[in-house]
């Protein structure tokens, strides 16, 4: 029996890999790594795919010098720059993704963190949603505390996304305004206030094998549920401008992997997407069951339409998974 078949048949009885094995299973033959991935999925998931959608409530000028991202105010790039958008125009927003199938939709803000009454104004425009739209609201508002989770639950929100991005070791190469600790300790707010959250981060840092597979262990060890696999996009005028790009077979491989080390996640392709040529197809046959869908957040991203018609022919169907 091969590695992979050895591996597969332990996790799907309900065991869990060490990161040794882990290690081992990154090396192992692509195809037969993807399929046993996919068979995982199928066994933990089912045909269940979680489609969500973004927008851009607060734009720019980022404290945070992130050296991946188009927003810093550290870098010179061509990213728009925007204060909070009205009410109005996130419950539009919301209801443009509810009218095409999508059941879960996230409002994005750049910046450390928002303040006390930045938090209320999107308290405000989350309990518009639920008044008006019938769609599971979720939020990435940077590094909240707890009493600021409970006030985001409160007016309608389920779920807080913030992502890990890289390992803890290679953290402090990616940014050093804020740190790890600092990421972890607001995954463990938004879930103490009753908050799922969703985590995960980007490929193509200049992260070793080690250290994506250690980022997959520090999730688990978190509890979440929701993984973003972000395939960098190098924008110019950051630090990562230059920045190899990962091939279609290098996040399948990812994936693939973080499928047998969280088995029953929602795994979850996200930015970069658009620049594998079958804009991901493969890594949701790989493992992967989830998306981000339309346009990210400074860059174009793909219909609705499209990928609702991508998911019914590989034979999923659009339901809302962990949470």
């Amino acid at each position: 029996m091969s590695i992979i078949q050895e591996m597969k048949e332990k996790v799907k009885n309900g065991q869990e890999l060490s990161k040794e094995e882990a290690m081992a299973l990154y090396e192992e033959p692509l195809g037969e790594l993807c399929q046993a991935a996919d068979e995982i999925r199928q066994q933990f998931c089912g045909d269940g795919f979680d489609i969500c959608t973004i927008v851009n409530g607060k734009s720019g000028r980022c404290s945070e010098n992130c050296k991946y991202c188009a927003q810093s105010a550290y870098y010179n790039t061509a990213a728009k720059e925007y204060p909070l958008l009205d009410t109005r125009e996130i419950v539009n927003q919301a209801k443009y993704n509810a009218d095409r199938g999508v059941l879960r939709y996230s409002i994005v803000t750049s910046g450390r963190a928002l303040s006390d009454d930045e938090v209320g104004k999107m308290c405000e425009a989350i309990r518009a949603i639920k008044r008006e739209v019938d769609i599971e609201v979720c939020v990435s508002f940077g590094l909240l505390d707890e009493a600021q989770f409970r006030r985001v639950k409160e007016a309608g929100a389920v779920r807080v996304h913030n992502n890990l991005e890289t390992s803890r070791k290679n953290f402090p190469n990616v940014c050093t305004s804020h740190t790890f600790d600092d990421k972890a300790a607001a995954i463990k707010a938004a879930k103490a206030a009753g908050l799922s959250v969703c985590s995960g981060g980007i490929m193509g840092l200049g992260e070793t094998k080690e250290d994506r597979i250690d980022m997959a262990f520090s999730l688990k060890e978190l509890g979440v549920k929701s993984v973003p696999v972000n395939m960098l996009n190098p924008i110019p005028g950051t630090p990562y401008e230059n920045n190899r790009k990962l091939t279609k077979e290098d996040m399948q491989r990812i994936v693939a992997v973080y499928r047998f080390i969280l088995p029953d996640a929602s795994i979850r392709l996200a930015g970069g997407r658009g620049l594998m040529e079958d804009k991901g197809e493969s890594c949701f046959q790989s493992g992967a069951n989830a998306v981000i869908s339309g346009d990210m957040l400074t860059t174009s991203g793909y219909t609705i339409e499209s990928d609702m018609d991508m998911i019914e022919r590989l034979g999923y169907k659009a339901v809302l998974c962990n949470g």
